[in-house]
């Protein structure tokens, strides 16, 4: 029964996380106007933050080596150190000293020599959200952030040397470690998978049968997109090693009659792009750029569709979010683009971006917010 209760509440909780508003933006300002914390309780997070990375790897720990699955099977009875110890089968000492250290974090408490589960190590150990960041953050980001500093004076990922020796991630990506491929791609597909179901619907919606996707990765839109409608084709144009991925996948589905693909360095500014298409879409995909890059993208795609076309740009911006704890996870990632993925892009102010879709010659027609659990849609068409 607890384990029933315990499924039905992460299901409310995520689908309440997960409500779609598309009404007016919800700026950042009712966030970061003002420090609203009392002194104590800012030299307080000072000290959390000072040891952070502590923090982060003990809560890792806990949930990986089954020390919080055990404390919450013991529900409010509580059960004891020696007990834990003797069901994870792990030394004495490394249980005593992480609990110790979950008491000041605050994912267990102590009564009686009993310890519970707290709220927050439920979360821990629960909350998919929680899980895809945080092995996220350690599978691809641990090691690389130690060169933060370094990426920050040159504007190159000098963090991805923990990987190998490539310009960006990306043209990395098909050769990193088998389960750093599989947290990468579940932080991505994560915010794809929830967006998509509820975005397509606009995307279609004005008779759209022709669309180059550009990044379009493993073929996620693609395929959600064929599924949607029978008459829908779509061009995947990526780096060559992207679509060998995609292009696997498509053959696994009997698809290869409705996508195509359309090898290409979206950098190369010497590489046309294809022509004669309805419409382009690009998901997470600009946020992977310098704003000098996009306008130069941008520019590149009014070449591909005719001026009556429309581009479609689905993207989180951390300025419009409904949720400060949304804002904060965008504003974290950002510094993932700056470490390791490219050393110049982030995810963005939405005002800042839309400067680069001005600037590109394009207007933007449509503004959808609140897609899945924190994307934004741009419809734009050339200026005339």
């Amino acid at each position: 029964m607890e384990a029933v209760m315990r499924q039905l509440y992460c299901k409310k909780l995520f689908n309440y996380l997960t409500i779609n508003h598309n009404h007016s933006t919800f700026y950042y300002m009712k966030f970061f106007k003002k420090d609203k914390k009392t002194a104590l309780e800012a030299k307080d997070l000072a000290q959390f933050i000072a040891f952070g990375p502590v923090v982060f790897q003990v809560a890792r720990v806990m949930r990986d080596k089954g020390i919080l699955n055990v404390i919450e099977e013991s529900a409010s009875s509580g059960i004891t150190l020696e007990e834990i110890e003797t069901r994870v089968q792990l030394p004495h000492y490394g249980v005593r000293v992480l609990l110790e250290s979950a008491l000041g974090i605050g994912l267990v408490v102590e009564n009686d020599g009993k310890y519970t589960l707290t709220r927050t190590g439920y979360f821990i150990l629960h909350d998919p959200l929680t899980k895809v960041n945080m092995d996220f953050v350690h599978d691809v980001c641990y090691k690389g952030l130690f060169d933060l500093d370094k990426s920050i004076e040159t504007g190159k990922p000098e963090g991805l040397k923990t990987f190998g020796n490539w310009p960006t991630v990306y043209e990395g990506l098909s050769q990193l470690p088998a389960h750093v491929q599989k947290s990468w791609f579940a932080f991505d597909h994560f915010f794809s998978d929830n967006a998509f179901p509820a975005v397509i619907k606009h995307v279609y919606k004005d008779g759209i049968k022709n669309i180059l996707d550009i990044g379009g990765n493993t073929g996620k839109w693609a395929i959600a997109s064929a599924k949607h409608a029978p008459d829908i084709h779509i061009t995947i144009m990526d780096l060559p090693g992207q679509l060998d991925m995609a292009k696997k996948r498509m053959e696994e589905l009997g698809l290869t009659n409705r996508v195509s693909f359309h090898p290409t360095n979206i950098l190369d500014e010497s590489q046309p792009f294809p022509k004669g298409f309805d419409a382009i879409w690009m998901s997470q995909f600009l946020d992977c750029f310098s704003e000098t890059e996009i306008v130069s993208i941008l520019k590149r795609c009014a070449t591909a569709i005719d001026n009556d076309g429309y581009i479609l740009i689905l993207e989180a911006f951390w300025d419009t979010q409904r949720f400060e704890t949304a804002a904060f996870c965008l504003q974290q990632t950002s510094i993932y683009f700056t470490a390791l993925a490219n050393g110049n892009s982030q995810m963005y102010d939405s005002r800042v971006f839309k400067q680069c879709i001005y600037d590109a010659g394009f207007e933007i027609v449509e503004q959808t917010d609140g897609i899945g659990l924190s994307h934004s849609l741009l419809k734009c068409r050339k200026k005339i």
